[in-house]
């Protein structure tokens, strides 16, 4: 029998849940899950002293989130979408099939340079632009679009620094990031291609086969270093955002660098966000106080909040019933670890959204006195449950929630119906596949 603030404690985290999805008249997600931390302080079940050691887990990887979307802003300022843009229109050319491609690689390595929520919101906008300037008709726009969305938020599963919740996860497991990486990796990246394959093959006979080989309208503002010519793709326009590219890959490779030597994550993704603050503010004259602005520092907020509220449901002993449902399931071997603790980490972030079911499920893993390895791949599996398995149902993630928000403002509408009509399709196979090349790949290395 529940009691009193266990019962009130259940019915915050429902109403966080149902408003964080829902939305309405656009409000940000910062607001119902701030007031739903609210709330669960309120009934005690998640005391003063629990704060500081939320903020300890939360802080490093909210700041390295912070900093690569930084980089992103910046990026923009040197014009670095639109130029993208039109190389992705030049690549393919004429070929839609080409085109498909093309799009779902740079949503791969937008999530990889910056993260997935950031992907999504820089990824999705080009997408718009480029097609709406292609003439591409509405059907044909969706192929691009939702394979496009599933590729970004699929693609923070291969290194944990592209995720903010995936980072928090790291934190409560003691696990690095290079281990993580080292772990994750080649069987995620191998899931993707399985995916985006299924994906080319849902969407075949939607893909326009012929499309324009040039785009047009796509233009620099005043302050762009790219000069304005029948095309942005001249030589002295490619070095610029090669040298830009080539920065930002140092700073990333840098993070796992820190991590293998124990340098904090986080000094090393602020570091080079301030060092290409101070290439643009010298090449631009652009100080960086817009980035004060531009920053969406809701995500902390959000990030905080959301930990407050599981931390209460983990303190009433939910986690303590999955341990009694999952630890002899987990235990029996790690190919069971894998499959199971990913299975599970689907279905609650499909009901609940992932930021949710990745901090239970990593809660869970922690009170169930599992051996190093065990803890590692289970934990592993939880991550492609909730940046794989979520994207069964629009609600699954942040970035899905997002991107339906964005399409929807820009004029296209993508229906429950059309989205699940592809994720049913294809998530199920690609998750589970990468569930069990998770369990493979970690046998051969250990």
């Amino acid at each position: 029998m529940l009691d009193f603030t266990s019962l009130l404690t259940i019915l915050a985290f429902l109403f966080t849940i149902v408003f964080v999805m829902w939305r309405p008249k656009g409000v940000n997600e910062a607001v119902p899950a701030t007031i739903g931390a609210f709330f669960i302080l309120m009934t005690g079940s998640v005391s003063i002293s629990d704060l500081w050691q939320i903020s300890e887990t939360i802080g490093g990887a909210a700041i390295t989130i912070i900093a690569t979307i930084v980089m992103a802003i910046v990026l923009e300022s040197f014009g670095f979408f639109k130029w993208t843009a039109e190389l992705l229109a030049h690549q393919a050319k004429g070929s839609g099939i080409r085109l498909f491609w093309y799009v779902n690689l740079l949503c791969f390595l937008m999530t990889l340079f910056v993260n997935n929520d950031g992907s999504i919101l820089i990824t999705t906008p080009i997408l718009i632009l480029l097609l709406n300037n292609l003439g591409v008709k509405h059907h044909q726009k969706i192929p691009y679009l939702l394979s496009g969305a599933l590729i970004a938020t699929a693609s923070s599963a291969p290194i944990g620094v592209s995720n903010i919740v995936n980072l928090i996860a790291l934190k409560i497991v003691d696990m690095d990031l290079y281990m993580q990486t080292a772990m994750m990796f080649v069987p995620a990246t191998v899931g993707l291609l399985f995916l985006v394959l299924l994906l080319f093959l849902v969407f075949y006979k939607k893909l326009p086969k012929v499309i324009p080989t040039k785009v047009t309208g796509i233009v620099t503002g005043p302050y762009h270093p790219l000069k304005n010519s029948t095309s942005l793709l001249t030589k002295q326009n490619t070095r610029f955002m090669l040298k830009i590219l080539l920065f930002v890959l140092i700073v990333r490779i840098s993070l796992f660098i820190a991590s293998y030597y124990g340098i904090p994550v986080p000094i090393m993704a602020v570091l080079g966000s301030a060092v290409l603050l101070g290439w643009r503010w010298f090449y631009l004259k652009v100080p960086p106080i817009d980035v004060l602005k531009r920053t969406p520092w809701y995500i902390l907020v959000f990030a905080f909040s959301m930990y407050v509220v599981i931390y209460g449901l983990h303190n009433i002993g939910l986690t303590m019933l999955l341990i009694k449902i999952m630890d002899p399931i987990v235990s029996g071997s790690l190919l069971h670890a894998s499959v199971m603790m990913g299975g599970l980490l689907s279905v609650l972030s499909n009901i609940f959204n992932n930021h949710p079911a990745l901090m239970v499920g990593t809660l869970t893993l922690m009170n169930m006195n599992l051996d190093p390895l065990t803890l590692k791949v289970s934990y592993l599996a939880n991550v492609i449950g909730s940046d794989m398995g979520s994207l069964l149902l629009p609600m699954g993630t942040l970035a899905t929630i997002m991107w339906m928000h964005i399409v929807k403002s820009n004029g296209i509408k993508i229906t429950w119906r059309q989205y699940t009509k592809v994720t049913f399709i294809v998530i199920p196979p690609a998750t589970l596949l990468t569930l069990v090349l998770l369990y493979y790949w970690v046998s051969w290395l250990f």
